[in-house]
């Protein structure tokens, strides 16, 4: 794992008055492609040919991590009432009788149905080719909002291939039945099958899979083809129906590296890909009223309310990508923050939105870092704790690079009987400190219940710190509180008693629980999540223009709340240090050269310049700008 001291504050070529809004991302690379004819009928005619012997080691593998690996089976078994070790042994005993095995997909089906009893998107069975390379999908989209009349109402936000459907088949439509199903039921129905930590979680998972399933995570639909009935938009009763597309997968998948801490949805980033795919970001900018614009993991833009016009940040994901070395990673990191505060330094001060709905998570890390540039505050990263057993022992010894801080605890617990490991953080509190406030006007978060794993660790340390007010869609975040790893990770960090797993076959899984901080210090982030202080029912007008009336509950929310500013700038003479101060919503400013406390000035708005004298050298320049008692802002500078 990179540490903190790898960083240097310095190389971070950002100043919050001149850094330069960074380029436009480019187009991904479609992960996905269309197969012409195929239907999903003849694609199962002929998918499997897992031998007996190939079931068996899944489930022996599969009891061996659930049973010494898995951080939060004792918080499963105790929430759900579950039990997934004894389900697979008596799977293992079927395998054992003789006579004819149950067809492929059966076994599939019982496999998935462990796996998703401990509802834990970290904990997944990933099916073996030719699964784990095709998807199913449709070419719409349908999203949840408020009627206007204390219901809801299922709307179709985006159509990806017109041609596919009928003309009247158009965003805004209301879709009533969903095979002769009324909609919400079906739904419900979808979510059944689904995992997910709390019902917010399992119902904004139903409703994203409705029309996009990767068969990596799940099997294909039961119905061949869909009946579809509506309400146009002059208020007719329409139907149609249709076949299920099949795609096949041009570009390998990226499993979660074992050297970084990962927190990520593999399923999220599925449907996310899928999504792109029938849908690409470009075509999607140009039908949007709102258009954002897009540099590396974000999407930004100004939004004008009627209190006021703010910046919305929506952080897609923070996955960075695989690294072979400390270096690589580096510079990819640091790219992916000096993002961040571009954009965010060249948005209005009145006030800052930051948005994770639907953010599968990614580098544990990245979400972590980014929590400074929003306050003035010491960030505290969360701990994490292993499940104590012989395993995960052995792991800790064997590989100290990734689990050696905890191997003292895990043998100290054959003594003291204890259930978990003592807690260590992922993010080095050096990196998380690293770089300081950038922006300092008031924000907001908006999360859902599909924000999720480093996401909802974001949205923690966002709470437990106090940076803002979380605005939820949802009355949940997506509830994931772990760092997971792949089963090969396990594999190449200790070989047997891990077997490789048959004809492409994969598992993943929680190795790791997170524990929160600040007033919450202690609380597991699984399955309970991060509960918003707002709810906001998404409207008609938010699902079909660009969030109009989410961004107008976030501008109320802002509007009002005391924007502050504090740059600075420092020129070195002969024996002293010029430094330029620009304030607003401070009365008091406190410098430190190197490290050193170098005096304290009282300070008006706008521009204020102090010299410090007997200065020969210096490097780095951080000012604390107080109102009253409270420290409100902090800016860092550095010298060549």
């Amino acid at each position: 794992m990179p540490s903190g001291d790898i960083f240097d504050p310095a190389a971070m070529a950002v100043a919050a008055a001149a850094a330069p809004v960074p380029e436009a991302a480019p187009e991904p690379t479609p992960v996905w492609t269309l197969i012409q004819g195929l239907t999903l009928r003849e694609f199962l005619s002929d998918a499997g040919e897992l031998t007996l012997d190939e079931r068996r080691v899944i489930v022996e593998q599969s009891l061996l991590v659930l049973e010494q690996n898995y951080a939060h089976l004792p918080l499963k078994i105790a929430m759900h009432g579950v039990n997934p070790l004894q389900r697979l042994k008596l799977l293992r005993a079927k395998l054992d009788r003789p006579g004819t095995p149950d067809p492929e997909l059966a076994f599939h089906a019982e496999m998935l149905s462990i796996f998703h009893s401990v509802r834990d998107l970290h904990t997944l069975y990933l099916l073996p080719e030719p699964f784990n390379n095709t998807a199913a999908a449709l070419p719409f989209v349908i999203e949840e909002a408020a009627d206007g009349t204390g219901g809801t109402q299922y709307l179709v936000s985006s159509v990806d291939s017109p041609t596919l459907v009928p003309a009247e088949f158009v965003p805004g439509v209301v879709v009533t039945h969903w095979n002769g199903i009324p909609i919400a039921r079906a739904v419900e129905l979808n979510g059944s099958r689904y995992t997910g930590g709390n019902p917010a979680a399992r119902h904004r998972r139903a409703l994203a899979t409705l029309t996009s399933r990767s068969l990596v995570v799940h099997l294909p639909p039961d119905e061949e083809w869909v009946d579809i009935h509506y309400i146009d938009l002059d208020g007719k009763p329409q139907q149609f129906s249709m076949e299920w597309l099949v795609l096949r997968r041009i570009v390998p998948p990226t499993p979660p590296s074992g050297s970084l801490p990962q927190g990520f949805d593999l399923e999220g980033q599925e449907v996310a890909s899928i999504r792109a795919f029938l849908n690409p970001p470009a075509k999607a900018a140009e039908a949007s009223p709102s258009a954002y614009q897009a540099t590396g993991k974000f999407l930004w833009r100004e939004v004008a309310t009627s209190t006021g016009t703010y910046g919305h940040i929506r952080i897609t994901g923070f996955q960075l990508g695989e690294f072979a070395t400390d270096a690589a990673f580096q510079q990819v990191f640091l790219k992916f923050l000096n993002d961040f505060v571009a954009i965010a330094t060249h948005l209005p001060e009145a006030g800052l939105i930051i948005d994770i709905r639907n953010n599968p998570g990614g580098v544990i890390a990245a979400g972590e870092t980014l929590l400074q540039f929003l306050t003035p505050k010491k960030i505290q990263p969360e701990s994490a704790q292993m499940l104590c057993s012989p395993l995960n022992l052995r792991l800790a010894r064997e590989s100290p690079r990734n689990y050696g801080q905890w191997a003292a605890s895990l043998e100290q617990s054959v003594e003291t009987g204890a259930v978990y490991s003592d807690a260590f953080t992922l993010t080095a509190p050096t990196l998380a400190n690293a770089f300081g406030q950038f922006y300092h006007g008031p924000v907001v978060l908006i999360t859902d219940a599909r924000c999720y794993s480093t996401a909802d660790i974001f949205a923690a340390g966002f709470a437990d710190h106090e940076i803002g007010e979380i605005i939820g869609t949802d009355g949940n975040t997506g509830a994931g509180g772990g760092n997971v790893v792949d089963h090969t990770d396990l594999r190449k960090a200790l070989r047997e008693p891990y077997e490789n797993l048959p004809r492409g076959a994969g598992m993943t899984l929680a190795i790791r629980r997170m524990l929160r901080v600040g007033g919450s210090a202690g609380v597991p982030l699984e399955d309970l999540g991060v509960l918003p202080s707002v709810r906001h029912q998404l409207t008609a007008a938010d699902v079909l223009h660009g969030n109009q009336d989410l961004m107008e509950r976030a501008g109320s929310i802002l509007h009002g709340k005391p924007v502050r500013r504090l740059r600075l700038t420092a020129v070195p003479g002969d024996a002293s240090l010029t430094v330029t101060l620009d304030t607003l919503g401070l009365d008091r400013a406190d410098l430190y050269v190197d490290g050193r406390p170098r005096g304290s000035y009282d300070i008006a708005a706008g521009e204020s310049t102090v010299v410090v004298p007997d200065m020969v050298t210096a490097t780095e320049i951080r000012a604390e700008g107080f109102l009253g008692k409270d420290l409100v802002a902090v800016a860092r500078t550095f010298l060549d």
